[in-house]
């Protein structure tokens, strides 16, 4: 049995939303900032997240003026609640359609303050996906012979700004910070871009298949952000491994296919390329697919075959302004560490991913 998952009360666009998408994509940004809080009964304790990122983090589902509520960073903040037996403060101050610079330098340094308050126990960001994705765009128009350069300056973007970050926060998050953690990239679209090039490589002369393109770039990427991680204490939280592949051993080698193709501390970046776009290559499977088991997958992309689908209600955050309140977890306790949807749908897959670094205490 196929079961597939869309995310919850998600439309057709109006033309004005699907309008600013559509300049998203072309680099213009939208800031939606949020900062909801995990209201759990019976505590006083009170304790913050704060996450920085794109359209990613911000829980963009095509509306200019609302986002999911339970994006992955507030699903981790239910984690928190539950592990710490407080209330957590999830800040999200995202910026959709902003690159890797963007994210770095208009929100990580100019909203600093955020994470420099004496709650500050968890920072995390994302970045990247736009750069990958408009470099993506470029590729795909071009005719003649073809132009890697935009593909490969994405790459050093990433891996400049992703250090830089990673620094700053070093230095600038408050010192009751008990966890800095990073998500990477997994790649939307993966079936959509099976696809040959328009125009053809100066080599063969033969037109390209933009995947065999792109997987071996957005692999370079994710080795840099997981790769930095380990080197300036961080975490990295491998969303390519969660989307990406199957949670159980569909290929018959003994290994778990997500687990195969995950990052290891200490791999060299050809390993881990070599292992994402060879050894495992066919374990690979497109994140509207997820295989949680033989007989059952889930939808991890929305319809715009971009942005994680997500489970809940959506807040105010975008044209208008961000939104601020108060919620009850919508799970007081996890077994085994996993809500019961935990792998159902993009976000809340993602927020799963960065709470198994979460530390016991708040202390």
């Amino acid at each position: 049995m196929k079961i597939r998952v869309r995310a919850a009360a998600l439309t057709w666009l109006p033309a004005v939303a699907l309008l600013a998408f559509s300049a998203q994509s072309m680099g213009n940004t939208l800031n939606q900032n949020v900062s909801w809080t995990i209201d759990r009964a019976g505590t006083t304790a009170k304790y913050r997240i704060v996450a920085y990122g794109d359209s990613i983090y911000a829980g963009y589902n095509g509306s200019v003026s609302n986002a999911a509520l339970y994006a992955a960073p507030t699903v981790d903040a239910e984690y928190l609640s539950a592990r710490w037996n407080a209330d957590i403060e999830s800040v999200r101050r995202a910026k959709s359609g902003a690159i890797a610079s963007d994210v770095y330098q208009n929100k990580i340094v100019a909203e600093r303050s955020w994470m420099q308050h004496s709650s500050t126990r968890v920072v995390t960001f994302e970045m990247c996906g736009n750069d990958g994705l408009q470099a993506r765009s470029a590729f795909k128009s071009q005719t003649g012979t073809c132009n890697y350069s935009g593909i490969n300056t994405a790459v050093s973007n990433c891996r400049t700004n992703v250090a830089a970050a990673m620094d700053f926060i070093n230095a600038n998050a408050h010192p009751n910070t008990r966890l800095k953690v990073i998500a990477n990239l997994y790649y939307p679209g993966y079936d959509a871009d099976n696809t040959l090039s328009s125009c053809t490589d100066a080599t063969t002369g033969q037109r390209v298949n933009m995947r065999n393109a792109f997987l071996p770039a957005l692999a370079r990427m994710n080795y840099w952000m997981c790769e930095h991680a380990r080197q300036k204490g961080f975490q990295c939280a491998d969303s390519f491994a969660q989307y990406m592949a199957a949670d159980y051993d569909r290929n018959g080698d003994g290994i778990v296919d997500a687990e195969a193709i995950r990052y290891v501390a200490g791999e060299s970046e050809s390993a881990y390329v070599n292992k994402i776009t060879n050894t495992f290559r066919a374990t690979l499977r497109d994140a509207n697919f997820k295989m949680v088991t033989a007989s059952s997958s889930f939808d991890y992309i929305q319809s715009d075959d971009v942005h994680p689908t997500y489970s809940g209600r959506t807040v105010r955050a975008g044209l208008w302004g961000g939104s601020t309140g108060t919620v009850a977890p919508r799970y007081t306790s996890f077994s085994n560490g996993r809500s019961p949807i935990w792998n159902q749908f993009g976000h809340e897959r993602m927020g799963w991913a960065i709470s198994v670094y979460n530390p016991p205490s708040a202390n």
